[in-house]
C-alpha cells in the first residue's frame, strides 16, 4: 500500500490554519467536497456538509468519485480549476489519499479529510476521523460476550478493499476471542446486490455459521435476506452505521448489534473545523467522530445518523 491510514488516536491538539498555508482566508469561503460513493453514509455525509456549509455562509461545490481513485483525483483537479478555497475529501482508498494530498499541495489548496487521514498530517488542513478499528472491536466484543466461550464460526462481508473497510475488518478480526473462528471473509464492495451473492455462497459453504460481521447496514439487510432464504435465520448479524432502518432491525431481531458512527456528526465537524482553520481560528485539527455499540437495549437513545430535512 502506497501509504497507510492513521486513526490518529493521539496528538489531536488545537491548531491554527497556517501550519501548511501561510495566509488565512477572508470573505466568503468556497469548499469543494469530493465524496467517495453513494451509499447511505456518503449521502448523509454530503447532506451534512452542504447544510452546515450553507448555515456558515460558505459555498459548497460537490463531486462524487464512484469508489474509483482515478475519478477522485480528476474531481480534485476539477475543484482546483474551479478555484475553491479548500477541499474536503471522503477518499476511496489509501493510494488515492496520497495522490490527493500531493495534488492539492502543489496547487496551494488546503485539503481536509473525513473518516481517515494520513500518518503524516503536516501537509493537510485537518480531518475528522472515525476510529474504524475501534468500531470493529466493538462488534467483536459483542460476539465475545454473546458466544460466552462456545466455539463459534464467524463470516465477514467486507466493503471495498482499501481504506475504511480494511481498517474496520482488521479491528474486528483481531479483537475476536480464540473461540471464534473466521471461516469466510469476502468483499461485498458496499453493494447490497453483491453482498447478497457473497452471503448466499457463504452460508452454502458454511451451513453451521453462527455470526456474520457486515461492513455496513445497507449490505447487512441483503445478507439477512440471503441467510433467511437459505433457512439460516439463526445467524446473528453485527454491523456498522446506526441508521434509522438499522435501529429498527435491531428492535425486530434482524440485526443483533451495530456501531453508531454518525455521518451527520462527521460532516458537521468537518465543515465547522475546516472553516475555523481557514479563518485562522483555533480548532481541533484532528477530531474524532464518536463510536458507540448499539443493541436492542439502547436503540432508542442512539445518536442521530443523518440530519433531518430543514437542518
Amino acid at each position: 500500500m502506497a501509504t497507510t491510514m492513521a486513526l490518529l488516536l493521539s496528538g489531536c491538539g488545537l491548531m491554527a490554519a497556517d501550519d501548511d498555508k501561510g495566509a488565512t482566508v477572508q470573505g466568503t469561503i468556497t469548499i469543494g467536497f469530493v465524496n467517495g460513493g453513494t451509499t447511505e453514509f456518503h449521502t448523509c455525509l454530503q447532506k451534512a456538509v452542504e447544510d452546515v456549509g450553507h448555515s456558515n455562509f460558505a459555498r459548497i461545490r460537490t463531486a462524487e468519485s464512484r469508489q474509483d481513485a482515478a475519478t477522485e483525483l480528476s474531481n480534485i483537479e476539477d475543484m482546483i480549476a474551479r478555484k475553491v478555497d479548500a477541499l474536503i475529501v471522503q477518499t476511496v482508498n489509501a493510494q488515492a489519499l496520497k495522490a490527493d494530498v500531493a495534488k492539492a499541495r502543489s496547487a496551494g489548496i488546503p485539503i481536509f479529510f473525513t473518516s481517515v487521514a494520513p500518518d503524516d498530517t503536516s501537509h493537510i488542513l485537518g480531518a475528522v476521523v472515525v476510529d474504524l478499528k475501534k468500531v470493529g472491536r466493538l462488534d467483536a466484543g459483542w460476539i465475545q460476550k454473546d458466544a460466552a466461550g462456545r466455539h463459534v464460526q464467524v463470516g465477514v462481508v467486507a466493503g471495498a478493499p482499501g481504506a475504511a473497510s480494511d481498517l474496520l475488518v482488521g479491528g474486528f478480526t483481531t479483537a475476536l476471542p480464540g473461540n471464534a473462528q473466521v471461516v469466510a471473509n469476502q468483499p461485498g464492495m458496499f453493494d447490497p446486490a453483491k453482498a447478497r451473492t457473497v452471503a448466499a455462497n457463504m452460508i452454502e459453504a458454511h451451513p453451521d455459521l453462527d455470526y456474520a460481521f457486515v461492513a455496513n447496514e445497507e449490505m447487512a439487510f441483503s445478507v439477512r435476506k440471503a441467510f433467511d432464504a437459505a433457512g439460516a435465520k439463526d445467524v446473528k448479524i453485527v454491523t456498522v452505521n446506526g441508521t434509522d432502518e438499522g435501529l429498527a432491525a435491531l428492535k425486530d431481531g434482524r440485526f443483533s448489534a451495530t456501531v453508531s458512527n454518525s455521518a451527520a456528526d462527521t460532516g458537521e465537524l468537518a465543515v465547522t473545523n475546516a472553516i475555523d482553520l481557514l479563518r485562522g481560528r483555533k480548532a481541533e485539527k484532528i477530531a474524532k467522530t464518536p463510536a458507540e455499540l448499539i443493541t436492542k437495549a439502547n436503540a432508542d437513545t442512539a445518536p442521530l445518523y443523518c440530519q433531518a430535512d430543514g437542518y
